[in-house]
């Protein structure tokens, strides 16, 4: 080997080892699908129906669409199967349309309401807006934030201004404030959603927790293994499961399942059980976890889910009760 061609199998070998190198793969926190809606129940309310309504709407959903989260039209997602165009609905109407929604799933509805009046004086005309907003939880009802901005006093419009005038000002105004409530919600968002989460790592090939400590379960706690996305609400709800098999099951989820967070028993009828889970996982690997946990455990069954819920069923099989030739007594 020549003085030359050392240098060259060096790079090479150098460059191979680079290319060849299976690096861990950084994931992004699991996104929520966001859709806005008006709240104009109050009378005094701008309806829906309005063009000041729709170009808030519009601001609101431009400036969250840029800042990279997914929007999705109420119109558009609700069209097959709900009324369309109607005008002074409820929180609860709201809340119900929302949670129907499967395609896609809506996980935060931002709800937003619009007040305006005008004040005609001799010479000039006082224009005033006020737009609140907040962020709710649609399936698990937790309130994520809130914000109300009012216009500055100096909004004013002509003194002789006709109702196309009044329009065309409100507008202007509530478009404004549209993009500061927008700023804000964006802001409590991102408080929940933290990127750069990686779930690459097969929380079933790592070693048993368990058996390191005694038999005790440890939980795999968001924040000591990188788990930074959005904290959710889990449902869970076992079938046919005993006592005995969901302790071993409650075990499982404590010392494997990454990103845990809490959970808690909502409700128990014979063999079935109903738990609140909380965690910071991925919806995704969360069905692959309670799938590799029933074959962890031997138990058949499958998973089920919808939306932020999960029905895992454990398949039975028939107990023979007869009695075989030279059985004991």
């Amino acid at each position: 080997m020549t003085r030359f061609t050392q240098p060259l199998l060096m790079i090479a070998l150098a460059i191979f080892t680079l290319f060849g190198m299976r690096l861990p793969a950084a994931q992004a926190a699991e996104l929520p699908y966001l859709m806005i809606m008006g709240e104009d129940g109050d009378m005094d309310a701008v309806p829906r129906d309005s063009r000041v309504f729709r170009r808030v709407l519009n601001e609101l959903s431009e400036t969250m669409n840029m800042d990279g989260f997914d929007v999705y039209d109420e119109t558009a997602v609700t069209l097959d199967d709900f009324a369309q165009g109607r005008s002074r609905r409820s929180d609860a109407e709201l809340i119900d349309i929302a949670r129907a929604v499967k395609r896609p799933p809506i996980d935060i509805v931002v709800l937003f309401e619009i007040y305006a009046s005008a004040e005609r004086l001799d010479y000039t005309t006082k224009v005033r807006t006020r737009l609140s907003g907040r962020l709710l939880d649609v399936h698990s009802g937790r309130r994520l934030g809130n914000f109300e901005i009012a216009s500055p006093r100096n909004f004013r419009a002509p003194v002789n201004c006709n109702r196309e005038c009044i329009l065309e000002t409100v507008g202007n105004n509530a478009r404004l404030l549209a993009r500061d409530v927008a700023d804000v919600l964006v802001q409590k968002l991102g408080d929940e959603v933290d990127y750069g989460y990686n779930d690459q790592d097969d929380d079933f090939a790592s070693d048993d927790k368990a058996s390191q400590n005694g038999g005790t379960p440890v939980a795999r706690r968001a924040g000591n293994d990188g788990c930074r996305g959005r904290a959710q609400d889990i449902f869970l709800n076992f079938r046919n499961f005993t006592e005995q098999e969901m302790l071993d099951m409650e075990d499982v989820i404590l010392a494997k399942f990454s990103c845990y967070i809490d959970h808690r028993p909502a409700a128990t009828f014979g063999r079935t059980h109903e738990y609140v889970y909380k965690t910071r996982l991925h919806t995704g690997k969360l069905k692959r976890n309670l799938v590799r946990a029933l074959e962890y455990l031997g138990m058949p069954g499958r998973v089920t889910y919808q939306g932020k819920e999960f029905t895992i069923s454990k398949v039975n099989k028939r107990r023979s009760r007869y009695y075989n030739d030279g059985d004991k007594w």
